[in-house]
């Protein structure tokens, strides 16, 4: 299978048309390859160290999330010379998938997230150009326990802005930078919304408006998608695959 097939049947599987996304996302193929792909790296983030890493451990493409050409900047100058000097030297392909995975029923970000913590999923909100990508969903935990719990799988200190109820029973799911959904959380009747990180003013959204809000951190939220999808491709093509962890903190 080449790169350009493979990409072909992920842009289906995971509705890459229908979901919309910011300019700077690209998501598709980003980079081909000569030849078939017999071994598939994937990581959060298109950078340098996943790169090299992927080159290293002799990927033949490198699925990520977060790809190489957010800044909008045609050049190929810079950083942006140096991955792709090194991916092109390697013959090492790029796919890159942001909001459509993170709103698949399946192998998405927040689904796969949300049924770790043991939330019952019942729905969807968090509107972006008119497209739901986060998803809601029962639970009946007291807030610290909830908090607990994602301390637990997201492999470190969650942070809890307690706005909302003791007791938890509606939750939204939206990985990644996903505080800005607040709002809808509210609108859409949740006790809580998890997500990756906020702003400033996102802990005065919280306590004014009634929701708690969980930080867990934008990258551990959001490399659960990959896994899941490396999975899945394994059982489709048996392809073989590496996950290559690159925590930021953040």
């Amino acid at each position: 299978m080449t790169a350009q097939e493979l990409a072909r049947w992920l842009d289906d599987y995971l509705e890459t048309g229908r979901i919309p996304d910011y300019a700077g996302a690209w998501n598709g193929l980003q980079v081909d390859r000569d030849g078939p792909v017999k071994r598939i790296a994937f990581a959060v983030d298109a950078a340098q160290a996943t790169i090299d890493a992927a080159v290293d451990r002799g990927a033949d493409l490198l699925i990520v999330h977060h790809g190489l050409f957010w800044d909008g900047n045609p050049t190929v100058t810079g950083r942006r010379h140096r991955r792709l000097a090194a991916l092109l030297k390697a013959n090492v392909g790029v796919y890159s998938s942001h909001l459509p995975l993170d709103a698949h029923e399946q192998v998405g970000n927040n689904a796969v997230l949300a049924h770790a913590a043991g939330i019952t999923i019942d729905g969807r909100f968090a509107s972006c150009k008119g497209v739901e990508i986060g998803i809601t969903g029962t639970i009946d935990i007291r807030r610290e326990a909830l908090g607990a719990r994602l301390d637990e799988l997201l492999g470190g200190r969650v942070m809890m802005i307690p706005g909302g109820p003791e007791k938890i029973r509606r939750v939204g799911v939206v990985t990644g930078s996903g505080a800005s959904h607040l709002g809808a959380a509210r609108e859409a009747g949740l006790d809580a919304l998890i997500t990756g990180e906020g702003s400033h003013h996102h802990y005065f959204d919280s306590m004014e408006g009634g929701v708690n809000l969980f930080l867990g951190g934008h990258y551990a939220t959001e490399s659960w998608g990959l896994k899941a999808l490396a999975r899945k491709l394994a059982d489709e093509f048996d392809l073989d695959w590496e996950f290559i962890d690159h925590p930021t903190g953040l």
